[in-house]
């Protein structure tokens, strides 16, 4: 009897210390530094025939630039990207909206990015581009 129960203890250590061992590796989110923010109008032949998303009303397009810093040692894909941005009267420009768009791909270091955005033509320029992050995966996921 004493045996078998410390055979069942063994085998529950054993199986223990292999799902250790044998996990395979998590897809976390990689928080992504985004700073260097600013923004240009849209050349005109990406300008042409602008509207919102209702897709009733004349826009304004615009180009959103900055820098991303990946920290971590691997590639990151599919982040998306979050902010806020207001008009020259402090409205948001992007109702209960705070996702704007993806960076397909994040290389180690500090990188280059740019969005293209829509803004309804009645809201008044500058623009102001707050609280800008984003946060990707370390290994593809849409396939």
């Amino acid at each position: 009897m004493r045996l078998r129960s410390l055979t069942v203890t063994f085998i529950c250590f054993f199986i223990t210390f292999l799902s250790w061992v044998l996990t395979p590796s998590a897809l976390a989110l990689t928080q992504i530094r985004l700073f260097d923010i600013s923004y240009n109008d849209c050349p005109p032949e990406l300008a042409k025939g602008a509207v919102i998303s209702s897709g009733s009303a004349a826009a304004n397009c615009f180009i959103v630039t900055g820098k991303a810093e990946n920290g971590s040692k691997k590639t990151v894909y599919d982040a998306d990207i979050y902010g806020r941005i207001y008009d020259a009267n402090n409205d948001s420009v992007m109702q209960n909206r705070t996702r704007l768009g993806s960076i397909a791909e994040i290389p180690p270091g500090v990188s280059d990015f740019e969005l293209r955005i829509s803004v309804p033509a009645n809201q008044p320029t500058p623009l102001k581009l707050k609280q800008f992050k984003a946060a990707g995966f370390s290994a593809p996921v849409r396939k």
